[in-house]
């Protein structure tokens, strides 16, 4: 390489030595464990990457045209300790990435409350975990602490060293809750909560965002993480509660609507039920309470007393006939009726118990069963 050459990379030398890699240097555990399993994987497919490279270019270059001296072989095809080293030293390193990531993929599942602060440094087990409900807005972050009653726009606190439990959801459409520093990306889903279990190690100002499209304003979808002192969150939080509004339902269906580079703004109190109202879908008044739940370890519905007294049946009701009240086994078994066929003769029609007919339209009742009797091809 010519000395102009070497002196034209210097300027970009010393502007990548500037970078920070914040996801190879973060500043929690959580990401620093996934920052080492990036690591150590790319190591293991180096082992193979490297070889092949530079095998390459001695073929290339040993086997040469110009090169005389270098064996011919046109009759050569099989050799057996270069196909067990061929496929050895791959099917190895699959093994080890396998075990690797099984692994890591059961440690760090952001579900799973975290059992270190840091290396050699367990969680205490008087420690409480800080809970932060996190809803993505168009385009903006809420951030609720139920511990304290208190709410934030686009600005995130915890302290340092003390675990923290997210619980996430989103009010309109899916979007991603990630900030590099502290731990790997977890999204975010109407209707739908989802976890991530983090620390935050070193104190200072990190930037988070959402890493999933979401619309228009989704690149300025972007907040500050502050990690501070117990004291600093101590003071944090009185700064909020004595500074900041109230919360309520009514606020919050006037801050979901879209807006874009929204400024920080503080709540000093919030109602308790805004965010299960939110992850029920139900925060305008009347509307009853739906949701699915726990995305990715589901199981539990998020629908209040009201979405669940929405879906409850009453009993089928059998109105008198004719020849009496109807009989019990027809209640059960339906019965059977004779109607004409559009070919001619008659077409057999079962009749569909009372529990599985179709609601009238306008009812309250959802379908449960196979819906409208239809005609039979005989």
């Amino acid at each position: 390489m010519s000395r102009f050459r070497v002196l034209a990379l210097v300027p970009l030398m010393a502007a990548l030595s500037g970078c920070n890699l914040v996801v190879l240097n973060p500043s929690g555990d959580v990401a620093q464990q996934q920052g080492d399993l990036v690591v150590i994987s790319t190591l293991l497919m180096l082992i193979i990457i490297v070889p092949v490279m530079a095998l390459t270019v001695l073929f290339a270059w040993r086997y040469r045209q110009s090169n005389t001296k270098a064996r011919y072989e046109p009759e050569w095809d099989h050799s057996t300790q270069l196909e067990l080293v061929i496929w050895a030293a791959p099917l190895l390193i699959i093994i080890c990435l396998g075990a690797l990531t099984y692994m890591t993929s059961h440690l760090l599942d952001p579900y799973r409350p975290i059992d270190r602060i840091a290396a050699n440094r367990p969680v205490d087990s008087s420690a409480k975990t800080l809970e932060v409900n996190v809803v993505a807005l168009d385009w903006k972050w809420l951030f609720i602490y139920p511990e304290f009653g208190i709410a934030s726009v686009n600005e995130l606190a915890a302290p340092v060293d003390r675990p923290i439990r997210f619980n996430i959801t989103a009010s309109t459409v899916m979007n991603s809750f990630y900030i590099p520093a502290l731990a790997g990306q977890v999204y975010a889903m109407p209707g739908m909560q989802t976890q991530l279990n983090a620390v935050i190690n070193k104190a200072g100002t990190y930037k988070g965002f959402s890493a999933n499209y979401s619309g228009a304003g989704f690149s300025q979808m972007r907040f500050n993480f502050q990690g501070l002192s117990h004291d600093g969150f101590e003071k944090w939080v009185a700064d909020v509660k004595a500074g900041g509004g109230s919360l309520d339902r009514t606020g919050y269906l006037q801050l979901e609507k879209p807006s874009v580079n929204d400024p920080v703004r503080r709540f000093g109190s919030v109602d308790a039920g805004l965010y299960k109202a939110i992850l029920g879908m139900c925060v305008e008044p009347g509307k009853p309470c739906g949701g699915m739940g726990h995305g990715g370890h589901g199981g539990h519905a998020a629908a209040s007393h009201e979405g669940h007294a929405s879906t409850t049946q009453e009993p089928a009701q059998h109105e008198p006939t004719q020849h009496g009240t109807a009989q019990h086994d027809t209640a059960q078994h339906g019965s059977h009726h004779e109607m004409p066929a559009q070919g001619g003769g008659s077409a057999s029609v079962t009749e569909q118990p009372a529990s599985l007919k179709a609601p009238a339209p306008g009812g309250s009742t959802p379908i449960t069963g196979a819906g409208l009797p239809r005609p039979s091809n005989s």
